[in-house]
């Protein structure tokens, strides 16, 4: 739940700054099931089927959250976003 709540909030702050802080915290929390994930593995609680889908998935979701951060910061350090950027 606090991935995609930490996205809306970043997203309805409306500033780029506020919004890749956001984003941030949301890689951060990726991280977290991401850790309960291999040690339901490591300790044998899902089969290995379910765990290679699930670090596909996590991964894929690790993926997409760097590529918007990159293109959010390259933006706005470039000057194409302003600090005030209404999405």
């Amino acid at each position: 739940m606090s991935i995609p709540s930490n996205l809306a909030k970043g997203y309805g702050r409306k500033t780029t700054v506020d919004y890749i802080r956001m984003l941030y915290i949301s890689y951060g929390s990726v991280c977290e099931p991401e850790t309960q994930i291999l040690l339901a593995g490591d300790l044998g609680f899902i089969e290995k089927g379910e765990l290679d889908t699930a670090k596909k998935e996590i991964a894929e979701l690790e993926r997409m959250l760097k590529a918007l951060i990159k293109s959010l910061e390259n933006k706005h350090l470039t000057g194409l976003l302003p600090e005030n950027t209404d999405f």
